[in-house]
């Protein structure tokens, strides 16, 4: 599943071509992905200009200038492909057919004008899991699916002491209260498994005992901030993680899958110069968790 570096990645595909755009056709070439598409989902976004491409969790949200917000979730293996058309084949539709041979799975096709250049936006999805929704600006802060989000891991606000506030009195294993997006909004399984080691700290033990008052907690709390946010940018600056399904909006890979230490490692030795431990995997509330035993504590 896309993580909060593959949509920031998307992101920011995205951006320069919608940002400031407006949509002059919407095409959807089915009736749902994982849910149905808002009642006149085409015809609602047609004429809209873009004010801005925003990202909150794993979600990607776009404010429009009829006070509507399109927020698209990409699901499993929900994809971008934007691409620039010749102002002479403004429909695109050659461009659609010809890119890959998984165009079969271009379920949404969005033409935009940006000044004197056109665009294409192709939704790729082959697992249908990903979702688009319409929703009122002033109603999103408390919508379902934002309402109850725990804070981004990609500012400064996300320290130590931050830490320590949100995992007090929690009995569950570190890992789990690190992908609890009530906590922390937008880690996934891959980003939480090397946020961990390179914190040197086990995926087992309570998140509470890094809540302590003793200077060990205090020490073990702060390097688990400092990874988690270090991790998310070098996987944002590398373009994500490309395993199965991701591709950035330019149809390129992703390279952090390259650079991991511990996630899909099982049985290889351990990364850090002074362990001389392998790699382990378990299963942690139904998903695979790599560690090494020797060195994360």
């Amino acid at each position: 599943m896309p993580e909060l570096p593959e949509v920031e990645t998307a992101r920011r595909g995205l951006a320069p071509a919608m940002e400031g755009a407006t949509f002059t056709r919407v095409k959807i070439n089915r009736p749902n992905l994982r849910f149905p598409f808002p009642d006149n989902f085409a015809v609602r976004l047609e004429n809209c200009q873009v004010r801005e491409v925003t990202r909150r969790a794993k979600y990607l949200a776009l404010y429009l200038d009829n006070e509507e917000v399109l927020v698209m979730h990409l699901g499993m293996s929900g994809s971008f492909h934007v691409e620039k058309l010749d102002t002479e084949n403004i429909d695109g539709e050659s461009l659609h057919h010809d890119r890959d041979r998984f165009a079969i799975h271009d379920h949404v096709i969005f033409y935009l004008e940006n000044g004197k250049n056109q665009f294409q936006v192709t939704y790729n999805d082959p697992r249908r899991f990903g979702f688009m929704d319409l929703i009122n600006s002033d109603q999103l802060a408390n919508h379902k699916y934002f309402a109850n989000l725990g804070i981004e891991p990609t500012g400064n606000s996300l320290d130590g002491e931050c830490i320590r506030d949100l995992f007090t009195n929690r009995k569950a294993p570190l890992k789990a209260a690190i992908l609890d997006q009530k906590l922390i909004a937008g880690l996934g399984n891959i980003y939480v498994c090397e946020a961990l080691w390179q914190a040197g700290l086990s995926p087992k033990r309570q998140a509470k005992t890094l809540c302590t008052s003793s200077r060990v907690a205090k020490i073990r709390a702060d390097k688990l901030a400092d990874a988690i946010r270090d991790v998310i940018a070098r996987a944002i600056e590398a373009g994500g993680s490309s395993l199965n399904d991701h591709r950035q909006t330019d149809g390129t890979l992703g390279y952090f899958q390259h650079r991991f230490n511990v996630y899909d490692r099982e049985g290889e030795n351990c990364n850090r110069k002074e362990c001389a431990g392998n790699i382990n995997r378990i299963v942690q509330s139904g998903r695979s968790t790599y560690y090494c035993g020797s060195c994360q504590k």
